[in-house]
């Protein structure tokens, strides 16, 4: 297991946003705390999310040296668009055509917004509240970050996208995947038990230690000097990449197995926990006043 850094080290940090450093879409008053503490001891860092940049908003940039979004395919720092990586023009095509001949409820991420056909808000929110549907704070929360950034219109042809994200369809995800071919990756999204016809489809070639990657070649850093933390399914690559990896307390095996350490939850300030025990926050942050 590797060594904890002193706190004369100075790292780059990437943090994962549901389910790590927020809980229901809310980052607590301790993890912001923590990360302004960590970033004022000299380390950089940066939010590492699933999200599209239209998601991540200014009050959550801000606190932030920089952006990986887009699950790895979209990375700003200092205001600048280091990476965008977007679904060709066939591919996009040819999967807009089988969602809609399936009547499926989707949303096209991209920095700008979410695109949707007209009535897609109508559907997300019927979906979250059907019958039967577990009640899940995190049903409400992701329809309300939804409808903030939602742009509806007929035709979706024009639209520049980098990942979709399906709540619902008469066929099945997979099957979709299947049509797609190689190039696109099949995720659950970040809502529970939306059933096998929802998905997240990513492009094959996008996970976040690619936009990582973006990052440390930028500031000149090595893959030793990376930290990061995570707990879900498109986490596995970025902790795979890290020279330090930290998996939430019941995350998948496989996450947990190439973690170097667990941390709690955001409910109980786990990068609180995490980062004192690695020593990353500055003193008077470890030692009070």
């Amino acid at each position: 297991m590797p060594s904890a850094p002193s706190t004369t080290d100075r790292r780059l940090i990437f943090l994962d946003f549901d389910g790590t450093l927020a809980e229901h879409g809310v980052i607590p008053p301790g993890h912001r705390e923590t990360v302004r503490a960590a970033r004022a001891a000299g380390h950089r860092i940066f939010l590492c999310t699933g999200r599209p940049w239209s998601m991540v908003t200014p009050d959550v940039r801000a606190q932030f040296d920089g952006i990986v979004a887009a699950a790895g395919g979209y990375v700003v720092i200092d205001g600048q668009v280091l990476l965008d990586l977007r679904y060709p023009d066939d591919l996009a095509a040819k999967a807009l055509a089988w969602l809609d001949r399936h009547d499926s409820a989707y949303l096209l991420e991209a920095p700008d917004a979410l695109y949707g056909p007209p009535g897609i808000d109508r559907r997300v929110v019927e979906i979250m509240t059907r019958p039967g549907q577990p009640r899940d704070e995190r049903h409400q929360d992701t329809s309300d970050d939804i409808l903030s950034v939602l742009r509806m219109q007929d035709d979706l042809s024009g639209v520049s996208f980098g990942k979709i994200t399906c709540f619902d369809s008469q066929r099945s995800m997979a099957e979709l995947c299947e049509h797609l071919g190689p190039e696109v990756l099949l995720l659950p999204t970040s809502v529970p038990d939306l059933g096998e016809a929802s998905g997240e489809l990513q492009l094959t070639a996008v996970h976040k230690a690619v936009g990582m990657g973006v990052v440390v070649d930028h500031l000149g850093a090595t893959v030793d000097e990376v930290i990061a933390a995570g707990d879900g399914r498109n986490d596995q690559e970025m902790l795979e990449y890290a020279g330090v990896a930290i998996a939430v307390a019941g995350s998948n095996p496989d996450l947990l197995a190439v973690a170097d350490h667990v941390m709690p939850g955001p409910r109980d300030d786990g990068l609180t926990v995490v980062f004192t025990e690695l020593g990353l926050l500055a003193p008077a942050a470890q030692t009070g006043p």
